[in-house]
């Protein structure tokens, strides 16, 4: 395990098929897992816990949450048995202070926000992981001072890990562009490399962008990267993209780390295409 200050990233997590799937984006998750020192312990930012309240998981053995519908028997197969870590659960709450977060000892667990880009960048699950909620009630730039609260962390060997989405629309979705991207999604995407890269500290603004409801129409996928950008002001440091793409029109792969020295994905890498083209029905939840 190190105790140098640990690198973060912002993974773009798109459809959860990418679980059991290899392919570009799940090749560049490999590459910044196997990048990173050791840590001591996860401390996950999943869109898909999204409630009205601030908790972090803190039971010894989290279990491993199927929270969708829609998809092939191999996907629920999947298990992720990476133990938690209840001790990280007050220090989570002493960096947060004096916002409140409560322990959670037995409602959550790993989603497939969470799980499903895990598989990839630390396969073994031997790493503890920690999933902190996302408070559903609060504004961007309270979410993105929360991230710049988390850096402490850092320094204690906790790697922290935002999974979500830039562009996350699914009523837009157009399944004849299995890895293409509309124009509002491309704009988007693109102004929001050109904060993440330079000026994290200002991500937030994108909420006046005139793609904005286009590419967030709701914030939970959207969410977990200014927890990344927070971390980046913190540091003083911009992010660097990891990876980018489309899926289906209108969402954004694209992937971000601070200070992580993993190579950039790019197209060829792995020799592997674009998402799989057999999406699950319309009404699947992803």
């Amino acid at each position: 395990m190190s105790t140098s200050l640990m690198p973060a990233a912002f993974l773009g997590h798109g459809s959860p098929m990418n679980a059991i799937e290899r392919n570009r984006y799940t090749e560049a998750w490999r590459a910044f897992g196997a990048s990173v020192p050791r840590p001591r312990a996860i401390l996950a930012v999943s869109a898909h816990w999204y409630v009205n309240g601030l908790a972090v998981t803190a039971m010894p053995r989290p279990r491993t949450i199927h929270d969708f519908y829609g998809f092939p028997q191999a996907l629920f197969d999947v298990q992720y048995p990476a133990p938690g870590l209840p001790e990280l659960a007050e220090e989570v709450a002493d960096a947060v202070s004096p916002d409140r977060v409560g322990a959670d000892l037995d409602g959550w667990g790993i989603d497939h926000g969470t799980w499903g880009v895990l598989v990839h960048a630390f396969p073994e699950a031997a790493i503890p992981v920690v999933q902190l909620s996302i408070d559903a009630r609060k504004p961007l730039d309270w979410h993105l001072q929360l991230g710049a609260k988390l850096a402490a962390l850092r320094e204690r060997g906790v790697l922290i890990v935002g999974s979500g989405n830039v562009v996350h629309n699914l009523r837009a979705m157009d399944r004849q562009q299995p890895d293409g991207g509309f124009d509002w999604a491309h704009r988007f995407d693109d102004a929001a490399r050109e904060l993440m890269t330079a000026r994290p500290h200002e991500i937030a603004t994108l909420a006046s962008h005139r793609d904005y409801k286009l590419a967030v129409p709701t914030d939970e996928h959207f969410l977990p990267l200014l927890y990344i950008a927070g971390l980046a002001s913190a540091a003083g440091k911009p992010t660097k993209a990891l990876v980018d793409g489309y899926a289906y029109g209108s969402l954004s792969m694209t992937s971000y780390t601070l200070e992580a020295h993993c190579p950039q994905s790019t197209d060829d890498a792995g020799g592997a295409g674009p998402l799989d083209t057999s999406f699950p029905p319309e009404d699947a939840n992803i």
